[in-house]
């Protein structure tokens, strides 16, 4: 059988994402939504799990004891961020818990790192890259969101540097996971895009092809993050990607390009035990 570098998981009606390296590791208890097993209605049903798109903070908070009683983490000890896509990554502890809960968010942050047990990290999509982190040697993990903008940032690169500077983590320990996203066939993009990608570095003919419209291109956005990931030091064998399209599976996984932004968001949780 094909190795997807995921694991769909039933609780009831709720249908929840795993990634197995992660799920193989002492320590650590992690989760990406989908769109089953929630309480939301209409474009956010039924698993929508951001308190900023209009759905109603009782359906989401619903949502949250759900998905968290599903897979052993304490919705009390959440911390969310206001993401806008850059690639500002901070570090977290115990007295954020609640943060984008019951206290204000955190602004501008796409990426969050933590050292302490107990501190559920949470970051949402709906297309863009889940990046999620693990050391169990020097028991450090981390959660970021990588949009096109925060690949072309290497946002995933920054969070290994944060990882390594303030813990002493060494990239070869860290179990990573590259989470469902919008796939290469999906994703068309324009001329500035392509020529942010290359003045960043990358080589075009390794996560570009031609879309067939003028000065337009289907990007890899997921191969651009295991390139970042490999070139950051983390191994191969340590990384699970998600052979899973957001977009071609909207029945599934909320899809913004899929439903023109109508839709809810999918969360990636991941909290040391």
């Amino acid at each position: 059988m094909k190795d997807t570098g995921y694991s769909v998981n039933r609780s009831g009606e709720l249908l929840y994402i795993t990634f197995p390296k992660l799920s193989a590791a002492d320590g650590v208890r992690h989760v990406f939504s989908t769109r089953k097993g929630g309480v939301s209605g209409g474009m956010y049903s039924s698993m929508n799990l951001s308190f900023r798109n209009g759905d109603s903070r009782e359906n989401v908070l619903e949502n949250y004891r759900r998905i968290c009683g599903a897979t052993g983490i304490d919705p009390a000890r959440l911390v969310l961020s206001k993401q806008t896509h850059t690639n500002n990554v901070i570090t977290v502890t115990s007295a954020d818990i609640g943060t984008g809960v019951s206290k204000p968010d955190f602004c501008d942050v796409d990426g969050m790192v933590t050292a302490e047990p107990g501190v559920a990290l949470v970051t949402h999509f709906a297309d863009c890259v889940p990046l999620l982190f693990y050391d169990p040697v020097a028991r450090v993990c981390a959660n970021s969101h990588s949009g096109w903008r925060g690949t072309v940032q290497k946002i995933g690169a920054v969070t290994v540097e944060k990882m390594v500077k303030e813990f002493g983590c060494d990239p070869e320990n860290i179990i990573a996971a590259i989470g469902p996203c919008i796939c290469k066939d999906c994703y068309e993009v324009d001329l500035p895009v392509y020529n942010a990608f290359c003045e960043a570095g990358f080589d075009p003919e390794k996560i570009f092809k031609n879309s067939g419209e003028p000065d337009h291109f289907l990007l890899d956005l997921r191969g651009a993050n295991e390139l970042i990931f490999l070139e950051a030091g983390i191994r191969r064998e340590n990384l699970d990607i998600a052979e899973l399209c957001t977009a071609e599976n909207s029945d599934l996984l909320h899809s913004h390009r899929a439903t023109a932004g109508k839709r809810g968001s999918l969360a990636a949780i991941i909290e040391m035990n």
